[in-house]
């Protein structure tokens, strides 16, 4: 591993008043479930390499590895604090003793039980941005936004934002208590956010924080069909776009990335990436996404795109893309925005 120092990426500020942090942020969520084994001596240095790229937003969420993947960022923590802005979520509910159980909690009161344990497993004092992971309908939004700021109040949060939730969802929730981020699935091959959310995230200077910019590998030609090559355990197996015929459908239409790449001497991650990182100057807001990656030699390649700009000509290549995708995000949508703004 080489000790020489890497170039740091740019810096943005999170929300309206919130602190300045790299252009590009982290995922932490594939270090412990989702995408298959992980080799921890690995992960830990990718985490290093995330310090010294001046890639300081680090993201998780409680029900990763059910809890798991908080306690694993916490010895990171305790020797980057002050480099560091910590996301992390709660609102989804999961048992270890059933697979398959998910329920989406909102309430007050499983809010403040949430951010202790949370609190707990990361030992901290203070998450930087706490978010709602996914909403539920029947929990009034004032009372959830409500109990988070009381969180904020307290002591125990600095920021608040929200996840997957529609452009007047997310300005209901600014007027009871200002929101920092809003976090959706944004790439070349998902643009539900831009329904609704990114305008109201515009209006209101709210960061839009990407998560699977990458199409969780798709787009970086990592696998062709989850199906026939990713491991048992692996949830992209069962995730509608990445199997079968919708697969093949979905490959084919990568191949303005491959073009594109080829002219910019870049791969396709990259371009992909700097597709994202362009949407804050096409809707002018700040735009902070959040790849994964479990290697640094991929870290690296990741931020190598905060410093591509793609033509006029190259974005409108890709522009269709997202129109002519096969298949759902997930093999149930119903707790994303997209079904509440239908």
């Amino acid at each position: 591993m080489s000790n020489s120092p890497l170039e740091k990426i740019s810096t943005v500020r999170l929300g309206t008043d919130g602190p300045r942090i790299g252009v590009q942020g982290f995922g932490a969520m594939g270090i412990s479930e989702f995408y298959g084994d992980t080799d921890e001596a690995a992960a830990r240095d990718t985490l290093e390499a995330t310090v010294e790229a001046g890639v300081t937003l680090i993201d998780t969420a409680d029900i990763y590895g059910l809890g798991a993947n908080e306690q694993f960022l916490a010895p990171f923590l305790a020797a980057h604090r002050d480099e560091v802005t910590l996301a992390t979520k709660f609102a989804i509910d999961r048992r270890a003793d059933d697979p398959s159980y998910r329920a989406i909690e909102n309430s007050p009161a499983y809010i403040k039980k949430a951010v202790e344990a949370s609190l707990r497993r990361l030992d901290v004092d203070v998450i930087d941005l706490y978010y709602m992971h996914r909403r539920n309908p029947e929990v009034p939004l004032a009372e959830s936004v409500g109990a988070m700021a009381e969180l904020v109040a307290e002591g125990k949060v600095k920021y608040l934002g929200l996840s997957e939730v529609t452009g007047p969802e997310l300005r209901e929730a600014y007027a009871v208590h200002p929101i920092a981020a809003l976090q959706s699935e944004w790439s070349v091959f998902s643009r539900d956010v831009e329904r609704s959310g990114v305008s109201a995230a515009a209006e209101l200077g709210v960061t839009v924080v990407p998560y699977s910019p990458l199409g969780r590998g798709f787009l970086t030609g990592s696998f062709a069909d989850a199906g026939k090559e990713l491991s048992e355990g692996d949830f992209r197996r069962f995730q509608p776009r990445f199997t079968g015929d919708n697969a093949v459908a979905n490959a084919a239409l990568l191949e303005p990335l491959h073009k594109i790449a080829a002219a910019h001497g870049a791969t396709t991650a990259q371009i992909a990436l700097a597709w994202v990182q362009q949407r804050a100057q096409v809707h002018g807001l700040t735009v902070v996404p959040i790849p994964g990656t479990r290697k640094r030699s991929r870290l690296l390649e990741n931020t190598g795109a905060t410093r591509i700009t793609l033509s006029a000509e190259e974005l409108a290549l890709l522009e269709p893309i997202a129109g002519q995708v096969a298949g759902d995000r997930y093999p149930d949508m119903s707790a994303t925005s997209t079904v509440r703004e239908q």
